[in-house]
């Protein structure tokens, strides 16, 4: 294992591993579902705003510019990080992130968000049940490093 004394040496280091993707989450938080959430629109732990919903809100359908978002880039998630703060109140902030490599499930990918290069969108790219959706993210999760209290490496 190597040991990084500064913040540029691990971006350094992480360019050499390929793109990254990542999400800041408020702290204790699922990094990928919105589990116990109250405001309308979540099915299951998903924002029905992320995805496309069958009427029945049974299925999710494929759809390009409709995804979980992602930051790709360290500027852009240095503004996404800022923002989420004045959200949640100044709350603990962590980093979830994935490399481009990691395994992603059949049925996901992620693509460029059509509206900034620097975001991306984890997407359903064939139809499948809401239930097997959550599943996939949980999966996806549990996968996921994490840097705890983000502000200290951004």
């Amino acid at each position: 294992m190597e040991h990084f004394k500064t913040l540029e040496n691990l971006r350094d280091y992480i360019k050499t591993l390929g793109k990254f993707y990542a999400r800041p989450t408020e702290r204790h938080a699922h990094p990928t579902l919105y589990i116990g959430a109250t405001e309308a629109g979540i099915v299951h732990g998903i924002r029905k705003r992320d995805y496309l919903f069958s009427a029945d809100e049974e299925w999710v359908l494929p759809h390009n510019g409709m995804g979980l978002s992602f930051s790709a880039h360290w500027q852009h998630l240095k503004r996404i990080y800022r923002l989420k703060q004045k959200i949640t109140s100044q709350k603990s902030i962590d980093v979830f992130w994935v490399l481009e490599k990691a395994d992603i499930p059949s049925g996901l990918e992620f693509v460029v968000d059509p509206k900034d290069s620097n975001h991306y969108l984890l997407t359903v790219t064939e139809k499948m049940t809401v239930y097997t959706l959550v599943a996939k993210l949980k999966w996806i999760a549990d996968r996921m490093s994490v840097i705890r209290c983000g502000e200290k490496s951004l």
